[in-house]
């Protein structure tokens, strides 16, 4: 079974966000987003958060403007001129008055997140809305940045709930268990967070990765 183009966008972004953490850097990741990004996969990669920025990044390297071991500073995921343009953005009266209201009533499960990104504001800032509004709460509303915290942390846990889902109706193999392992922080702090479906959900993941490992062993 081939893994959906929006799971592969995930991931890509993924390592885009963890460069900094990974061995080996921009020149580690470049071939793997050459490699895995697929016309559908970066139609899928466009709608996610920051997705924009990592496909403007493919297109660079894929043209040769870019090379394999760099990426442009404008598009680096936390720096450069994508953070100094979500640090000038100012809410209209209109759109901090709807956003304001949603994010004090904000509880922490779907309808909740359904209800924020519903909203004309989110709608209207595309793919970087967490920056952007967190970074427009920090000049105009800094009191709301506590509950913009548990926005994100709302979204990324149901983010990590369904790709964790997702995961698990793969083909089990090598490059599947190397994925979950990099990303297996984000699934320890988020999934607990669904209680014991989420603990359940984490435990089949670690299971997952040690039936790849068992299977791996035996082909040996």
């Amino acid at each position: 079974m081939k893994p959906k183009a929006s799971v592969v966008a995930q991931k890509l972004i993924n390592l885009y966000r963890q460069a900094h953490v990974i061995v080996g850097g921009w020149t580690a990741i470049n071939p793997i987003f050459i490699n895995e990004a697929t016309p559908e996969v970066l139609d899928a990669m466009s709608d996610l958060p920051t997705g924009r920025f990592l496909v403007q990044h493919i297109a660079n390297l894929k043209s040769g403007k870019t090379p394999m071991d760099s990426i442009e500073r404008e598009l680096l995921p936390y720096g450069g001129m994508m953070a100094e343009s979500a640090m000038s953005v100012q809410l209209s009266a209109d759109e901090l008055a709807s956003l304001v209201t949603a994010v004090s009533n904000f509880t922490p499960d779907q309808e909740g997140l359904d209800r924020i990104m519903n909203l004309d504001v989110i709608k209207s800032h595309d793919t970087e809305w967490l920056d952007i509004v967190r970074a427009a709460l920090a000049t105009q509303r800094p009191d709301l940045l506590d509950k913009w915290t548990l926005v994100e942390q709302t979204y990324n846990a149901y983010t990590r709930w369904n790709l964790a889902n997702e995961i698990l109706t793969m083909p089990i193999n090598e490059r599947t268990r190397a994925e979950i392992q990099a990303d297996m922080f984000e699934y320890e702090t988020y999934l607990p967070m669904f209680g014991d479906a989420g603990m359940d959900l984490l435990k089949k993941l670690r299971n997952f990765i040690s039936s790849i490992k068992h299977t791996d062993e035996q082909d040996n």
